[in-house]
């Protein structure tokens, strides 16, 4: 959302393009929650992902209604347009929070149906223009941590198949969950190259690096649930999850891995910025794009860890939870003071203008 002293429609026409990675995040953090039996936790932040769900896709309606220009604008933009993607995997993390947390496996499936429609029609404009476009910006400008989305998004589509063939024997959906698993895999590496290449032979600032850098671990993370999700459903599920199994187990561990990786750097690029460089720490959406890599960190491991047979990583889950947790109440709590601002501010306007129609 938009400075507190910011006209209303002018919040919403700058509605920050996002801003579903709430969803995203609480999604998952109420797996992690579930995960580790904290059921009421688990239920409560479930019913807060529904709800900011709903309310931002009556908010986005809202925007191409009364903003369209805008909307357009940030799609077709370099480092704005692969942030709508966070609609696709906020959507998905829902729907694996629907099976993981209350069982609702119908409400599951056509949220992953109406999931693959929305990448189609959310992936391909900011893509396209990417390529097609006569004006664009150098590698330093152009590229963030929000081009990580495609991977997230992909790898959401198969985490939620993944899902959904532990009751299903329908290979076609297989097919589709491993499709989406190996091209996610792909689009990572497209982009960490890219990425990689900006951030060690470019001068950084501070502001650059923005909390959606995180995202270059969440990618990995998803993409080692995804596998993980995947493996689990090889004994019940369609032979060719079988076949593949060992290939999946080989990238799993491989995205784990790099996740593990990634997320030191991530801490210390962020006590770079906000410690040694001083940049305040005030809330901004993207922060819950740091929350869902820690979230889905936990999540992914526990997953993983019974998809491999492999016990020896069972504490870990247990000690990111709580960082998760407190990520995104921190969040939560500068949200909610955003919002209680653009009220008051909304307040003294209308205020102000009955006194002037008064004075009239």
């Amino acid at each position: 959302m938009s400075t507190p002293d910011r006209p209303a429609g002018s919040a919403l026409a700058t509605l920050y393009p996002g801003y579903f990675a709430l969803v995203m995040a609480t999604g998952i953090v109420a797996i992690g929650a579930q995960q580790q039996g904290l059921i009421p936790v688990a239920q409560s932040l479930f019913a807060v992902a529904g709800v900011a769900y709903a309310a931002l896709v009556v908010l986005l309606a809202a925007r191409i209604v009364r903003a369209g220009d805008r909307v357009v604008a940030d799609v077709l933009d370099h480092t704005r347009g692969f942030a709508f993607l966070t609609i696709v995997a906020g959507t998905n993390v829902l729907a694996s929070a629907s099976i993981m947390v209350h069982g609702w496996w119908e409400a599951a499936s056509a949220l992953w149906w109406w999931s693959i429609g929305l990448w189609v029609v959310v992936l391909y404009p900011t893509l396209l223009a990417a390529v097609i476009g006569r004006d664009k910006p150098g590698l330093a400008a152009g590229i963030n941590g929000s081009w990580f989305l495609p991977t997230v998004a992909t790898q959401s589509i198969a985490v939620t198949a993944g899902l959904l063939l532990t009751r299903s024997n329908d290979d076609r959906l297989a097919f589709v969950a491993l499709g989406a698993f190996t091209l996610g895999i792909i689009l990572y590496v497209i982009v960490m190259t890219m990425v990689f290449l900006r951030w060690t032979f470019h001068a950084l600032e501070p502001n650059e690096i923005e909390p959606p850098a995180w995202i270059a671990a969440g990618a990995v993370a998803i993409t080692a649930l995804a596998g993980s999700n995947l493996l689990l459903a090889a004994s019940t599920g369609p032979a060719r999850l079988a076949r593949v199994a060992p290939f999946v187990e080989g990238f799993v561990v491989l995205a784990w891995a790099t996740a593990t990786f990634w997320l030191p750097l991530m801490v210390a690029i962020g006590v770079w910025r906000h410690v040694v460089r001083r940049v305040p720490l005030r809330y901004h959406p993207g922060y819950w794009a740091m929350v869902f890599p820690l979230g889905m960190y936990g999540v992914a491991t526990h997953r993983m860890g019974a998809a491999i047979d492999f016990a020896s990583l069972a504490w870990l889950p247990t000690v990111v939870l709580p960082v998760a947790l407190a990520a995104w109440t921190f969040t939560c709590i500068g949200l909610v003071r955003q919002l209680s601002a653009l009220a008051v501010a909304a307040s003294k306007r209308r205020r102000q203008q009955e006194k002037s129609s008064g004075e009239r």
